[in-house]
């Protein structure tokens, strides 16, 4: 799935046109959700993994099914169960007879796959989990002395429900800092919902058919590393992840009294890999603060760790990032925009 090196790099128009073409062919079959259809999409183009949660039955396994349909890549699956065990999802070595005698061989496990799709990931024991960190952040997996590389592109996809808590393990902080994105899956609108209803004859659901090539993947996330990030922005960016440190001294007053833990320095990566992302997406070869404030929510609500006091008044997710930067000294106009359409009380 390499890229032509030979092929001249896709300017923003292409890649623009591209992106548009994947997001129509994914959303015939993902409805009514285009915000969560665009963030998925930024974050496979940015090269990095999310973290979908909604509700059961809002179509998060079908977004990331149609999404490896649409794009060509191959697609694995792992369900987590609490009986799953480490080299159920990286793999393990076999004893295996052959004309040289018996030898072990590495039998790769479903990790290894361009999409990856760790369905119900909070229902795994924390050991478990853990086999995803180094594959996460390394592109690589460890069996033995065996360093084992991962497919390029490869972007884990994992789903979680929230209101089901009997059973569950959640995800420690570490783990989900690996995510760039945390993703907000909701109920579709009635539109779509008529839609879906009147699609009930089929036997499964239509998924759509490849419209980017073998290795088209990565020419785009390398169209994406290529968009110029202004110094500014970066500033701005930088600004925004020490605000949140509630032990620093650029801390907002909302920081310190209400988080335990702010964004890590890989936050303001995040951000910044979305941007780029997000301004390709849009046909422009340079970031904007348009796409700096598109990407602070969804790289942010679960990087943020709440005190014990701010939890028990239900400031989390997108009310505790408003509140955290809503009083950030210089902030822009588009970032302040963003933080005020979040509603305190959500």
């Amino acid at each position: 799935m390499q890229p032509n090196p030979t092929a001249p790099p896709l300017s923003p128009a292409e890649a623009r046109a591209r992106i548009e073409t994947l997001e129509a062919a994914v959303g015939e079959t993902f409805l009514g959700q285009r915000q969560a259809l665009r963030e998925t999409v930024l974050c496979l183009l940015a090269g990095g993994h999310a973290l979908l949660e909604g509700p059961p039955g809002v179509g998060k396994t079908l977004l990331v099914r149609a999404l490896a349909a649409a794009t060509d890549l191959t697609f694995s699956r792992v369900q987590f169960t609490p009986d799953l065990l480490p080299a159920d999802v990286t793999g393990t070595h076999v004893l295996l007879d052959g004309p040289e005698g018996r030898r072990f061989v590495f039998q790769r496990g479903p990790l290894f796959g361009n999409l990856v799709l760790a369905d119900e990931i909070n229902r795994a024991t924390p050991r478990t989990q853990s086999a995803l960190l180094e594959a996460m952040a390394e592109q690589a997996v460890s069996a033995g002395s065996e360093r084992v590389p991962l497919p390029d592109p490869f972007c884990v996809l994992a789903t979680q429900n929230p209101i089901e808590m009997e059973g569950t393990f959640p995800l420690p902080e570490a783990q989900l800092d690996r995510f760039l994105f945390k993703i907000q899956v909701a109920a579709p609108d009635e539109a779509a919902l008529v839609t879906v209803f009147q699609r009930t004859d089929r036997p499964q659901p239509r998924l759509p058919a490849a419209v980017l090539h073998a290795g088209e993947t990565l020419a785009l996330q390398a169209a994406a590393r290529a968009v110029m990030l202004p110094e500014p922005l970066a500033r701005q960016v930088a600004r925004i992840v020490r605000a949140t440190d509630p032990a620093g001294p650029a801390a907002t007053d909302s920081a310190r009294r209400n988080l335990r833990l702010g964004a890590s320095p890989r936050a303001g990566e995040a951000i910044c890999r979305a941007a780029r992302a997000a301004a390709l997406a849009a046909g422009r070869a340079h970031v904007s603060l348009a796409d700096i404030a598109l990407a602070v929510k969804p790289a942010l609500r679960h990087r943020l760790l709440p005190s014990f006091e701010a939890e028990a008044r239900g400031l989390t997710g997108d009310a505790l990032v408003r509140d955290v930067l809503h009083d950030l000294p210089e902030i822009p106009a588009e970032v302040a925009r963003v933080l005020a359409a979040i509603d305190r009380d959500a």
